[in-house]
């Protein structure tokens, strides 16, 4: 009765676990890590002294990740049905695809890294991460109390630093460039969406949640207390409500829409839909539907490509540049912190320091004593 660790092949660097208990003989393949396989094969021995170890389950066949996945999902739980939905999706999208046809007690730490330094390099931001951590740990969690596998391969993983992400925003006079296609191609459905993302900063999301009831015409503001994310509505992404201002021009625009929709509203006889940024009879837009129309009108005014995110850095490299309060901008935008504002648009904010400092000279109703008033003041 016993277990015994071994390199095989030899050479090969991979670790096996044998396992001799009443006549019933088993392996188990652990991987690389001697030190692993060594501690696994006490744990084992010691189980085996208690009489606690089930021999029958080597003889199961391991579930995939996907097929115990599916089964932990659909135990109770306390989860809200957007965080579960989030859940499933993240696990469709980004790891069923990679790891899900892989037995569970195969899956190694090098599997999980390497599927999370893919959706860096394709540009994930490492703040998502976690959204694909949550379901991943709840997994092998599961797994580990159940004794499927021995440990959790999240637990200790560290990412690859957050990637570099270029920002590439338009200037002033490109913001008018393209509005201007804007109005020609796509007037009445599109102008006041992109009009918007480009006079507040605000995310996509947080645009198609807006509703006519969040608008205060006579303040030039609204509230943004919703967003929309994978046609689901949540909360805006720092977790708080904010009021956010409009330009004259963008507050007339946004009148004479609700003007407009209230007109096509009696004329169909279909309610008055609350959404403000609705397309084909009142359905909402969507961020494709928004990207499209956008890298449409980039292409007809000779403008470089450019993601929906970026007319949000365009807002605010635009205020910065001109001198404006970071504070503001930080706020208006939704950051959590003016320090996110600050670390991402540095090279921004306009360089008059030395000007600054030279002001620290000057003082009001004063001037310096010089030198003979110096030695006048002494000999006192």
């Amino acid at each position: 009765m016993g277990t015994s660790i071994r390199e095989k092949p030899k050479g090969s660097g991979e670790w096996w676990i044998f396992i001799n208990h009443r006549g019933t003989r088993k392996a188990k393949k652990i991987g690389k890590n001697k030190k692993l396989a060594r501690d696994t094969a006490r744990k084992i021995e010691a189980k085996l002294t208690l009489g606690d170890l089930d021999m029958s389950k080597f003889n199961r066949k391991c579930p995939t990740l996907k097929e115990y996945g599916k089964m932990w999902l659909a135990l109770p739980h306390d989860r809200k049905e957007t965080t579960h939905k989030g859940y499933i999706r993240n696990l469709e999208l980004h790891v069923y695809p990679v790891l899900g046809t892989r037995p569970i007690d195969q899956i190694k730490r090098k599997h999980i890294k390497g599927m999370f330094d893919t959706l860096l390099a394709n540009g994930m931001a490492t703040s998502n991460f976690q959204n694909i951590k949550a379901p991943l740990n709840g997994i092998f969690g599961h797994a580990v109390e159940s004794e499927v596998i021995e440990h959790n391969p999240l637990i200790g993983l560290t990412f690859s630093k957050k990637r570099n992400i270029k920002i590439t925003p338009l200037t002033g006079d490109q913001v008018f460039k393209l509005l201007d296609q804007v109005k020609i191609y796509r007037e009445e459905l599109f102008y006041p969406h992109i009009l918007t993302l480009f006079r507040t900063g605000l995310r996509v999301g947080e645009m198609l949640g807006l509703q006519w009831g969040d608008i205060d015409f006579k303040e030039r503001s609204f509230k943004v207390s919703r967003r929309i994310y994978h046609a689901e509505v949540g909360t805006p992404k720092s977790g708080k409500n904010r009021i956010v201002d409009m330009t004259p021009h963008l507050t007339d625009t946004l009148k004479e829409l609700k003007v407009r929709r209230q007109k096509e509203a009696l004329r169909s006889g279909k309610p008055f839909s609350e959404w403000v940024f609705t397309i084909n009879g009142g359905n909402s837009a969507t961020p494709p539907t928004v990207k499209k129309v956008l890298d449409e009108c980039l292409e007809k005014a000779e403008l470089p490509h450019m993601r929906i995110h970026d007319l949000r850095h365009t807002y605010a490299t635009i205020r910065l540049l001109r001198g404006h309060d970071i504070g503001d901008v930080s706020y208006q935008l939704g950051h959590s912190s003016i320090k996110i504002t600050f670390d991402t648009y540095t090279h921004w904010i306009p360089g008059n320091f030395k000007s600054q400092v030279d002001e620290l000279d000057q003082q009001p109703n004063a001037t310096y004593m010089q030198p003979g008033d110096i030695q006048e003041y002494r000999s006192t």
